[in-house]
């Protein structure tokens, strides 16, 4: 891991987000320094699910050695902010780095996704950065190395980072087009970068997306915030660049990245926005042997891989799978062998087969049917072939990623 070299010490951060996850580990890292942190969140009371509140994260902060400016904010209302602001100017006498952390997040299509939702991550991510940035930018100024750092991804216009959630890349790319915007603005006066990871990381947030078990296939938050150190320390003259966190520590020195995963050996998930992602996926396609049901050429229904693996995901229903799932699945598949299957792990002791599920389903999947015998062979990880753009998810995300319970199940059958 990084070591702190103490380069931040008596400097003033303003985080945005920084109750929980990658943003209080940023907040962390600068607190073993000496630094003064500004914990600009919502969260003033425990949320039943989200760990963590401003005053907890400042109890941990100024336990390390930091200060601590817990502050109940929504990046989204302009008075709120410009008060923590003023708060921060008026305890520290400045703001040297601001990190805009703070994001809303829903992974759902364009017919799916109500406007509520829209608003929100609009509102959170661009408009939330660019107004928080646009508050601290003329006492930033002053400071002597003055940085913003935007945790948002590369701007990567591969249409399969749009087609499965335009709304949330329309929004995350707003944050990134304050990097691209703001570096050039302020060119020579602060520096403006993005960091983004390399593979997921295990926060409260992507459990509540993924489960718990995602967790194994996650790097842990400590590789962000020892990017952003490495980043904070550069001079203002370092700007206008999109940063991936395992690129740039590797710069610094750091050759051993199993110290960042959750679960070592595991194979780890890649992040969204990067075409990495997309060729790991190709890549284990290539390596992976479709079973083929040797006989007659009758139809996918009775027939051929896609009814096989059906077969055997009926020995594997139970009671108790059906109890942990609680979802009915529909799979609109393409390709070589087309057809609509489903799996249906709600109700009674569960069933599955062709045709349209016998209750309205909770998740429709759609996908190439070679791309399905991978996914139940578990060569092909949903959450993967979701982020790569082949798969495509109608529905609850949450029973979506409980699918890869069944097909660690099915592995050994296939």
């Amino acid at each position: 891991m990084l070591q702190n070299t103490g380069k931040l010490a008596g400097q003033t951060l303003f985080i945005t987000g920084a109750s929980r996850g990658i943003g209080k580990a940023i907040a962390l890292k600068a607190a073993k320094d000496g630094a003064n942190v500004v914990i600009a969140a919502k969260t003033a009371q425990a949320h039943p699910k989200l760990p963590g509140t401003i005053y907890t994260a400042a109890e941990e902060i100024e336990a390390l050695g930091g200060k601590a400016l817990p502050c109940i904010v929504d990046v989204r209302d302009e008075k709120q902010i410009g008060e923590a602001v003023e708060q921060a100017v008026r305890k520290f006498g400045g703001i040297d780095i601001l990190v805009n952390n703070a994001s809303a997040i829903n992974l759902t299509g364009t017919l799916e996704t109500p406007m509520k939702k829209v608003d929100l991550m609009l509102g959170v991510n661009l408009r939330g950065t660019y107004l928080t940035s646009k508050l601290c930018i003329p006492h930033l100024l002053k400071s002597k190395n003055p940085h913003i750092l935007n945790l948002s991804p590369p701007l990567n216009l591969n249409p399969i980072w749009f087609k499965n959630h335009t709304a949330y890349t329309m929004a995350k790319y707003g944050m990134s087009m304050c990097v691209l915007g703001m570096a050039e603005e302020f060119r020579g006066s602060i520096a403006v970068n993005a960091l983004w990871p390399k593979t997921a990381i295990q926060t409260a947030a992507m459990e509540m997306l993924g489960g718990a078990e995602v967790g194994k296939q996650c790097r842990n938050v400590d590789i962000m915030s020892d990017a952003a150190y490495a980043i904070l320390g550069k001079p203002r003259s370092y700007t206008g660049n999109f940063i991936i966190d395992e690129e740039i520590l590797k710069t610094e020195g750091i050759k051993d990245f199993d110290i960042y995963a959750v679960a070592p050996g595991n194979a780890l998930l890649p992040d969204f926005f990067l075409d990495e992602a997309e060729a790991l996926v190709q890549n284990m396609g290539d390596q992976v042997v479709i079973p083929v049901v040797k006989g007659d050429s009758r139809s996918a229904a009775t027939s051929g891989p896609i009814a096989e693996t059906f077969n055997i995901i009926k020995g594997v229903l139970n009671p108790d799978i059906v109890k942990s799932t609680g979802g009915v699945y529909k799979f609109d598949l393409s390709g070589e062998h087309a057809g609509v299957w489903f799996i249906d792990m709600k109700n009674g002791g569960g069933s599955a087969g062709s045709g349209e599920p016998p209750v309205k389903a909770d998740v429709v999947m759609t996908m190439d049917s070679a791309d399905f015998t991978k996914m139940f062979a578990g060569k092909l990880k949903p959450t993967m072939a979701f982020m790569s753009g082949k798969l495509m998810i109608k529905g609850d995300m949450t029973l979506a990623i409980k699918m890869e319970k069944m097909m660690s199940m099915m592995k050994s059958k296939l």
